[in-house]
């Protein structure tokens, strides 16, 4: 009886472990077993591959949803108003040998030639009907303006004005329907560090298609490169490390909402002549932008003349001593205007002015460089560092129209 037992138990046990193995067995088969002209396992088997494909479809979507970002929503929002601007522009060549082109003995004698040259850049549509800003030093002399839009529409520009110092112009293009338009965001409100977004047509490669975009960051705000050689001012600029290269001047710099914030201007080149980004481009802000060219639609010219209700001296030696101010540089307040911008900005005869803004002021003389500088206009408002009874203090002076 015993012995029977012992083999009842045997077998028991071994009967549970082939079912356990055949279990993992069937398990662990990566694939089901066909046969032909079996009906029930092909229905099965399609089952089986029909889940495997919606799998795969729900991943595809996953994977499309994690392409879009909000650079690619940014630039799907823009990049309708974006355009490519080709220009044919008039330029003065002396005639004659090269060796003699800065001899003014040579100028006498010899007419310079016209020769018409070919340029490009780029710009942005800000209105439905077809007003256009861009750098004016895209336009400059230019006899012709022809536009390109990213659906392949060609149109002749008009130069609506231009404002040279401040490097902006407006164009405009006429049309049956309305154009797309960018939004214009606020320059001021925004954070060194978030992204940028530089759109446009460098080397003339917007005919083959949509503009070119890049994307980097805001580097730095305020940049001052003060007056030029050429007379343009620089002021405020945007300092972004997107890819900005030639034919991209013009173009909007846009943040990731898909705001204009400014209008791409020049860069840091490898070279002189090589065009080429290293990573510095910088851009006008949008707020400068836009008020110089509201002054361009109403007046057809920017107005930078106004009054300050201000006059001054020298501060020599002995008027220091007669004022007994301890320091030797700056220029003293010799009369205020009553209800001017002095006055408002609580200047007092006998205050002397030692900074305006970011430029130290040494003589009279200089506040007139100075105002040319930061390209000043009515409307302006210039914070003033004055020395007042051994103390320094900052006052605001806001520049009024004559």
């Amino acid at each position: 009886m015993k012995k029977f037992l012992s083999y009842f138990l045997i077998c028991l046990v071994g009967a549970v472990a082939g079912i356990i193995v055949a279990v993992k067995f069937i398990n662990k088969s990566p694939e089901p077993i066909y046969f032909e002209n079996n009906p029930w396992q092909r229905q099965a088997g399609n089952q089986d591959s029909l889940k495997s494909h919606t799998i795969r479809l729900v991943n595809s979507r996953q994977i499309a949803n994690t392409r879009k970002n909000v650079i690619t929503e940014a630039t799907k929002v823009v990049s309708p108003a974006v355009v490519g601007i080709n220009v044919l522009q008039r330029s003065y060549r002396p005639s004659g040998s090269r060796l003699f082109f800065d001899d003014p003995f040579f100028r006498h004698f010899f007419s310079e030639q016209p020769k018409l040259v070919k340029g490009l850049g780029s710009g942005f549509i800000i209105s439905p009907d077809g007003y256009i800003v861009t750098n004016e030093h895209v336009i400059h002399k230019a006899i012709k303006i022809v536009v390109s839009l990213p659906d392949g529409e060609k149109y002749n520009a008009t130069l609506i004005a231009s404002d040279y110092i401040s490097d902006i112009a407006l164009l405009k293009i006429d049309g049956n329907g309305k154009f797309p338009f960018v939004k214009l965001g606020n320059s001021d409100d925004f954070i060194i560090g978030e992204w940028a977004i530089a759109l446009g047509n460098p080397f003339g490669l917007f005919d083959m298609g949509q503009p070119s975009v890049s994307q980097g960051i805001i580097s730095a705000t305020d940049r001052d490169f003060g007056k030029q050689q050429d007379d343009r001012i620089y002021k405020d600029m945007i300092q972004t490390d997107a890819a900005i290269n030639g034919g991209n001047s013009g173009g909007p710099l846009v943040n990731s909402l898909g705001e204009v914030i400014g209008m791409n201007t020049f860069i840091f080149s490898g070279s002189q002549n090589s065009g080429t980004s290293i990573g510095l481009g910088f851009a006008i802000p949008i707020n400068r932008v836009k008020n110089i060219i509201s002054e361009l639609r109403e007046h057809g010219s920017v107005d930078r003349t106004f009054r300050t209700g201000l006059s001054v001296v020298n501060l020599t030696a002995s008027l220091a001593h007669n004022l007994g101010v301890q320091i030797n540089n700056g220029v003293v307040v010799a009369s205020v205007e009553q209800n001017s911008p002095a006055s408002n900005a609580d200047l007092q005869v006998g205050d002397v002015i030692v900074k305006i803004s970011d430029y130290d002021v040494t003589s009279t003389r200089q506040i007139d460089k100075i105002f040319d500088d930061l390209d000043a206009k009515a409307g302006d408002e210039l914070e003033l560092k004055i020395y007042r009874n051994k103390k320094f203090y900052s006052k605001y002076l806001v520049l009024e129209k004559h």
